[in-house]
């Protein structure tokens, strides 16, 4: 029987659950999800990695397998860009007087479990199969942090609203992540925003393909067309242009960045 390795390796205090609807599916020794397929076809491979790699900040390492079927992903988790969580002495701290920090003497790189590593697929497996988002990192963003999806701890986003800054993200107290579109990277534009955990891309709320916000997104926020980085139209994801209903956010208009379901497994 052939196999596909989908390890997921976040280093946080939380343990996070992927729910990954396959033939089969098991844990090895050391904890990693293993998923079983059927044998009877091969792997789809790649020879390079795509150029929109090249968007990613040095934190972010990416290395393609030897065969080409699989990516390695992985990052520090430092952010590339100025936050209220950094330490009051580092260079890309910035006080922010409308946000509510999640925890006070929490910071970027002085917290446990901010680095993190997962593998994908060279190419997404787009075979119509979806999967549900859940809590945890679900993507890295080109400037090296995590990508979250629209709910926090208990229920929805708008419990922790209040101590999300600038970018759309915190820190609490595990990684700091994106929750909404991180203004740093794009503001309805049509900017690399990072890749999820489906080896599939994200994009802001424009297509470069056209210059203004698809309207023929499905529900994932996904559509099939071509990209700056890409010359063959291929599926990627945008952050859909819809404001989330809520008026507690430090920053505003908010609009959350994926909610999903993934499309890519």
């Amino acid at each position: 029987m052939k196999k596909r390795f989908k390890n997921v390796n976040i280093a946080l205090p939380l343990i996070l659950f992927v729910l990954i609807g396959f033939t089969a599916c098991s844990t090895d020794s050391d904890g990693a999800i293993i998923i079983e397929e059927e044998a009877g076809e091969e792997e789809a491979s790649i020879t390079e990695l795509s150029s929109a790699f090249d968007q990613f900040s040095d934190a972010v390492t990416v290395i393609l397998s030897s065969d080409g079927t699989q990516i390695d992903i992985e990052t520090t988790g430092f952010p590339n860009h100025r936050s209220i969580y950094w330490e009051t002495d580092n260079t890309l701290y910035e006080d922010e007087p409308n946000v509510r920090k999640t925890t006070e003497n929490t910071f970027i790189g002085g917290g446990r479990g901010e680095a993190s590593s997962f593998t994908v697929d060279a190419i997404p497996d787009l075979t119509g199969a979806t999967v549900a988002t859940e809590l945890g990192t679900i993507g890295i963003a080109v400037s090296g942090s995590a990508i979250f999806n629209d709910q926090e701890g208990m229920g929805d986003l708008d419990e922790a609203a209040g101590s999300l800054d600038w970018a759309g993200a915190h820190k609490g107290p595990g990684v700091y992540h994106y929750h909404l579109e991180p203004t740093p990277i794009t503001s309805d534009d049509d900017s690399l925003v990072g890749i999820l955990m489906d080896g599939v891309f994200i994009y802001g709320r424009q297509c470069s393909s056209t210059g203004t916000n698809p309207t023929d997104l499905d529900a994932s926020g996904g559509h099939t067309s071509t990209t700056q980085y890409e010359t063959e139209a291929i599926y990627h994801y945008h952050i859909i242009n819809e404001v989330y209903p809520t008026g507690s956010y430090a920053y505003e208009p908010a609009y959350v960045l994926f909610a999903g379901p993934f499309q890519g497994y």
